[in-house]
């Protein structure tokens, strides 16, 4: 998507588990295996559905001399994190992908309790 538009930035923000952190996650993959869903497992493990923070995409955009973007993602989260710390998003491209029976619970998940978009 980057290349057909012919500029961009790929920022990945080392968050694992939605700012809970590889262990955590690791352990809330276990409790997945047990029947609890994404966010029934985080709360299982004493954290907030969500504990990522977007300061560091703020820092990192500064550095590229980026101050508003078309952002690629499916979560408006982001955008309400993003913008809180002064960059502008015009724009939500989406992420899209055909669901599998591997992952559709998954996303019907995070549709339901955490607002992003699936299709």
């Amino acid at each position: 998507m980057i290349r057909s538009e012919g500029k961009g930035v790929i920022l990945y923000m080392k968050q694992e588990g939605r700012g809970i952190g590889l262990m955590n996650k690791l352990k809330a993959y276990e409790l997945q295996d047990r029947g609890l869903d994404t966010v029934e497992a985080n709360i299982k493990l004493g954290f907030k559905p969500d504990l990522r923070d977007y300061g560091i995409g703020r820092r990192s955009s500064s550095t590229f001399g980026i101050r508003k973007m078309r952002l690629m993602t499916n979560n408006p989260k982001k955008i309400v994190g993003l913008e809180g710390y002064g960059l502008k998003v015009v724009s939500r491209v989406p992420i899209e992908m055909n669901p599998n029976e591997r992952n559709i619970i998954y996303l019907k998940t995070k549709k339901k309790k955490l607002g992003t978009y699936t299709r």
